[in-house]
């Protein structure tokens, strides 16, 4: 049998609608780890909010964070890989967000230590956005009178959340952007919002799965989404899961559906012999 990764999305696949992990799932996840199981996750998220969730989990292959810019080795504690913009790419993104008038958290990894920059807090959204994972992850934030006052050395992601019709033109003006690589979906847990997310060039989902792929000698990568930045792990992977409730476009670009993230569909599918009808 060939030496098989399994990586799972977070929100929206793996979590549940609280965005966290079911204790079926925990359970289930980590007897199928104790019996040999190569599983992990990919996700859009940090590390301070994406350790939280997943501490009940025994995982002995490295996540992806934020969306392929970073690999981090829980066991050792340690990022095994970092992608960060180009101070060039920094300052051309902050012209094009001050052209458009919108802002949004910028983040900066210097030796290990994560900083999440914001320059207002004025909007609803990106109020919410930094009170939820205040309280929930204990994540800091550090207010700038601009983005452009931040050293670009060490930036390695933008996150901005609003309309859909907001972010549009944003999008636009940066997608040919040399240097630049981006995600633009719906947050699942809001009707009316979405993200856009920026990152270095070499940084994607597609790119860290291959990482792993090759630096840990896995034969096969079964990948688990539901939302539009899962694509390019799908992209990656030889066999693709849907949950019930992705994306049209991501139950498109499947191999399989499982159940819905709500149903903890990803660890039944395994643990019910999904493999199985493969």
């Amino acid at each position: 049998m060939k030496k098989t990764l399994y990586i799972s999305d977070l929100d929206g696949t793996l979590l549940n609608r609280s965005a966290e992990l079911s204790e079926y799932t925990k359970t289930a996840l980590n007897a199928m780890i104790a019996q040999g199981l190569n599983f992990t996750a990919a996700t859009a998220r940090t590390l301070a909010s994406a350790s939280k969730i997943l501490s009940g989990l025994t995982l002995r292959v490295p996540v992806v964070l934020m969306n392929g810019v970073l690999i981090y080795d829980m066991e050792r504690q340690d990022y095994v890989q970092v992608s960060a913009f180009a101070p060039e790419t920094v300052e051309t993104v902050v012209g094009v967000l001050r052209r458009f008038e919108t802002t949004g958290f910028m983040y900066e990894l210097d030796h290990g230590a994560l900083t999440v920059y914001h320059e207002s807090l004025e909007r609803k959204p990106l109020r919410d956005f930094a009170a939820e994972r205040k309280a929930r992850y204990y994540k800091s934030f550090r207010h700038t009178g601009s983005f452009a006052d931040v050293s670009p050395e060490h930036i390695i992601y933008f996150t901005l959340l609003d309309t859909r019709e907001r972010l549009q033109p944003v999008r636009d003006a940066l997608a040919a952007r040399p240097g630049l690589n981006l995600a633009m979906y719906r947050d699942v847990y809001s009707e009316d919002l979405w993200f856009l997310e920026l990152f270095g060039a070499e940084a994607s989902k597609q790119n860290a799965v291959n990482y792993l792929r090759q630096a840990y000698g896995f034969e096969r990568v079964v990948g688990f989404g539901d939302n539009l930045n899962d694509l390019p792990m799908f992209a990656a992977c030889d066999v693709r899961v849907a949950v019930e409730n992705a994306q049209p476009e991501v139950k498109a670009a499947a191999d399989h559906i499982c159940g819905a993230n709500g149903a903890d569909g990803v660890a039944r599918w395994l643990s019910g012999g999904g493999e199985d009808e493969m």
